[in-house]
This record gives C-alpha cells, sequence and structure tokens, in this order.
C-alpha cells in the first residue's frame, strides 16, 4: 500500500509546473512569513487556474489575499475583459500583493482592496461568476451569505481549507472551546443542506467544497 504522503508526490509529478513567478512567490512566502501554510502552494493552485479556465469568468471575487498566490491562479483563466476583486485584511501584505501582481502584469485586472470584507462586500455591486472564499473560518456561513445573493445563476464558488486539518471529521473530538473547528463543521453541514446549491467536496490539500448556484 502506498501512503498518502507518497501518493501526494506522484500527483505533484504528474501536474503541470507553476510558473516561475509563482514558484519564487511560494519559496519567498514560506522563507520570510509566518503561517505560510495558508498559501495555496502548487496543486491547489493549478486547479484554481483549470477551474477559472473552464469558467472563463468576467468577474471574480476572492475572500483572503494572503500573499496573492492564488489570486495569480485564478487570474490566469479571466476572459479578455475579466476582472478579478480580492480582498485582504492585512494591510501589511499589501506592499508585496502589488509587487508580484504588477511583476505578473496583471495590474488592469487584479483589484486589491484592504480591509474587512464583510464591509467591503457591499461596497462591489458585481454579479460574480467565480467566487473564492479563503478568509477567516469563522465568518465562512456569514461571506456564503453575502456573496450568494451576488453569483449569477451557474456561477460557482470555492470554500478553502473544510477538512481543517482533519479536525473537520465526525470522528475527531472536538473541544468546546475550539471555535474554528466547530464553525467550519457547521458551515460544511450549512452548504449541504442548502437547495439553493449542489455542492462537490474535494479532499485535495485541506480541503475544497466546490459550489453552483442554482
Amino acid at each position: 500500500m502506498y501512503s498518502a504522503d507518497e501518493a501526494q508526490l506522484y500527483a505533484d509529478r504528474h501536474t503541470t509546473p507553476e510558473s516561475p513567478l509563482l514558484a519564487r512567490l511560494n519559496r519567498e512566502t514560506h522563507v520570510q512569513l509566518l503561517h505560510a501554510r495558508m498559501l495555496s502552494g502548487h496543486a491547489q493552485g493549478r486547479l484554481l487556474s483549470m477551474l477559472s479556465h473552464m469558467v472563463r469568468p468576467r468577474r471574480v471575487l476572492e475572500l483572503g489575499t494572503f500573499t496573492g498566490y492564488s489570486a495569480l491562479c485564478l487570474a490566469e483563466g479571466l476572459a479578455p475583459d475579466g476582472v478579478l476583486h480580492t480582498v485582504e485584511q492585512n494591510p501589511e501584505l499589501e506592499d508585496r500583493i502589488r509587487r508580484y501582481v504588477r511583476e505578473a502584469g496583471r495590474e488592469t485586472q487584479i483589484q486589491l482592496h484592504i480591509g474587512d470584507a464583510r464591509q467591503l462586500l457591499p461596497t462591489l455591486p458585481e454579479t460574480w461568476d467565480l467566487v473564492f472564499i479563503d478568509a477567516d473560518k469563522i465568518n465562512n456561513g456569514t461571506y456564503y451569505e453575502l456573496v450568494l445573493p451576488q453569483v449569477r445563476p451557474g456561477g460557482f464558488l470555492l470554500i478553502d481549507n473544510v477538512l481543517w486539518g482533519g479536525k473537520a471529521v465526525d470522528s475527531y473530538p472536538v473541544k468546546p472551546a475550539d471555535k474554528d473547528t466547530h464553525a467550519v463543521r457547521a458551515f460544511n453541514d450549512k452548504v449541504q443542506a442548502d437547495e439553493r446549491v449542489e455542492n462537490v467536496f474535494l479532499p485535495l490539500r485541506d480541503g475544497l467544497l466546490l459550489v453552483r448556484k442554482k
């Protein structure tokens, strides 16, 4: 039998490599920042790019930019007149994000917003083709309800970290004070019961929930 690590290494070797720019951002993030595992990384980044190419979205929304890796991946599949709006709460990351967006030549395609997504979303009256939610897990339900009415029928949402390090599975003994894990579990159950959407749970990396609005 093979191990999960061996399977991941094999999958990585049979996945299109990340670009030199993304590889540099990946390494820089891991060397210079805490919580570098928040970065989407090679396999998930290629999946985001592939899904974006399949949808060819005109309007993309990302909640939780971090260092900009996932935004750059999602932007690869934009329609010629497409724009990606990405929201990051931490202002200390702004210069790094803008530098990589500039180096990628996507300054006209990627619009960065710094601040609280709950306050910024009402100021973005767009109709979204594709939404990627990768922010604080406590507010996943809030973000979902804010953006779902703005997603076009047939549009897609992706929610990251729905496995939450394995803590989301039923057998994991969750402590009452572990608010993040309880929030992730509640959110996953909420989407599963939501008749407005169809969803597929992808156990890639830390779990991705792929949702299509009916």
